[in-house]
């Protein structure tokens, strides 16, 4: 066995030792030790620290770096196969031909009934340069497709997007935070030309963090020079304290910072420095609430912890941490249960209120609009996909009648009708006011959907963001952004004696 059990406890070893000659199956010491033993014993200390086993690390390291090696594609379990949710544009499964809701049949020669996606996802990835044959099947097509793909360098960007939302108003999406962040942020602010722009959304929602220094390089990026950005001590690590070290460099374009109870841990931290500067407006819904800081260690045969060791602060002092002292760890992370009252109030820069102990609290509230249920009875039954994880069955039933699909592409009266037939062929039921009441839902959905098949990930996604309520409500609240940024700039400068420069 992998694990040596000399080195344990006397009594975990006994139980461990009768366990293995008494149960009443064979025992896979090594599933109970590194899958239960000892991300039980972390468990008990707080719902963030955690064991890698070897390809758990091996995936952290690959989220780190920002980059692995293999075709370039999101796929995903559905009905019991593997279905290509999203190939990366200008990736070699883009290249080639692979496009959203291709079932994966084979890979090589290995056929892939009975494998899971993670399986066939580790059969994609391989060196850079070797080739890869893909055989799937497609909507519209009678007989399977082959695909033959160079494997190369594949970059995890975390800058899913950065366009112009409208004339001077730039729009950037960070989806994580790894080693190329940093570089990432300031190529999209030098594209957008952002010392020009009239204002910045930055949109972090569904973004879990990632790593500290990342965090405070982007931080950097739109304190003024030596403002602080995060703290954190521990019982054993001293009290450490970051600061922006080269500045904006003169870029203040008024900003606003949308987050959801998705945004974790390094978006906190970027969120609350935001917020505690009065540098932007903080527009969305309350963060997660991860505060606590992991020291990743790597262990022996490739294995590795996280140990929490430190907790975060804002600048104003406050825990971005939500306690978990009473509740379960279901409760923790998908209840999102947080203390009915503020356990800390700050003050920001310009002496604005601002709360602490269960992640950032939005300047500005706007609620994720909810599906109604006629709209959750098509994703259910998989009319459609939830955004950005693939194309749902219409959508891969009129792609396979083969349109031809420009950017000018609009959906008219025949494809309604195309749709209603659709849903009645497949015991799909609906009644006329419920078609009527979701009309716009649905052209965007169906755009949407179409507009990720023929152009990629991103052109779908603008799609989206035309109606997304959130995004108007931050491009609203520019203005607001504006003045409180030169607010503070002005109380700031009256505290401290210094110049003034007006943004």
């Amino acid at each position: 066995t992998g694990v040596q059990t000399c080195a344990l406890p006397i009594y975990f070893t006994r139980v461990l030792d009768v366990v293995q000659n008494n149960y009443a199956e064979p025992v896979d010491v090594d599933k109970a030790v590194y899958q239960g033993a000892i991300p039980g014993m972390l468990r008990m200390l707080d719902p963030h620290s955690n064991f890698f086993d070897a390809k758990q690390f091996a995936l952290l390291r690959e989220d780190q770096r920002g980059k692995y090696y293999g075709v370039g594609m999101v796929v995903a379990p559905r009905e019991n196969h593997t279905v290509v949710m999203a190939p990366y544009v200008g990736a070699p499964a883009y290249n080639a031909g692979l496009r959203p809701g291709d079932v994966i049949t084979r890979v090589d020669e290995k056929a892939t009934d009975g494998l899971s996606t993670t399986e066939v996802a580790d059969l994609l990835k391989g060196p850079k340069g070797t080739v890869v044959k893909i055989t799937v099947s497609r909507e519209g097509y009678p007989e399977p497709l082959v695909f033959t793909v160079t494997r190369d360098e594949i970059p995890r960007h975390s800058v899913d997007i950065a366009f112009m939302l409208k004339p001077g108003i730039g729009y950037i999406r960070l989806s994580g935070f790894n080693e190329t962040t940093d570089r990432e942020i300031a190529d999209a602010l030098k594209q957008l030309n952002a010392s020009q722009l009239d204002g910045l959304v930055f949109d972090m929602r569904g973004n879990p963090g990632g790593l500290l220094n990342e965090a405070v390089a982007v931080g950097d990026m739109f304190l003024d020079k030596n403002q602080l950005i995060v703290s954190h001590h521990g019982r054993t690590s001293p009290e450490r304290r970051y600061y922006a070290v080269r500045g904006n460099q003169g870029v203040t374009v008024p900003l606003v910072i949308l987050v959801n109870n998705n945004s974790a841990s390094a978006t906190e931290i970027v969120s609350g420095a935001v917020q505690d500067h009065d540098r932007g407006l903080i527009v969305g819904e309350t963060t997660f609430g991860k505060g606590l800081v992991q020291t990743v260690t790597p262990l022996s045969e490739n294995t590795g912890l996280a140990l929490t060791t430190a907790r975060y602060y804002t600048p104003s002092g406050r825990l971005i941490q939500r306690d978990y002292s009473k509740i379960s760890l279901y409760e923790y992370h998908y209840e999102r249960k947080v203390p009915e009252h503020p356990t800390e109030i700050k003050l920001t820069d310009s002496g604005r209120q601002v709360t602490g102990g269960g992640g950032i609290t939005p300047d500005i509230v706007v609620p994720a609009p909810k599906l109604d249920k006629f709209e959750e009875t098509l994703f259910r039954a998989d009319v459609f996909f939830p955004a950005e994880t693939g194309v749902g069955g219409f959508t891969r039933y009129y792609l396979g009648t083969k349109p031809t699909v420009t950017k000018d592409f609009e959906v008219d009266d025949q494809l309604m009708h195309t749709f209603r037939e659709y849903l009645s062929k497949h015991n799909v039921h609906y009644t006329e006011p419920e078609i009527a009441e979701n009309q716009d839902w649905i052209k965007r959905k169906i755009k949407q959907e179409v507009f990720m098949s023929a152009f990629g990930q991103q052109e779908g996604f603008k799609v989206l963001l035309e109606a997304d309520p959130q995004v108007q409500k931050a491009v609203d609240s520019l203005p607001q952004a504006r003045a409180l940024y030169q607010n503070a700039r002005k109380i700031v400068a009256q505290r401290t004696g210094a110049p003034l420069e007006q943004p």
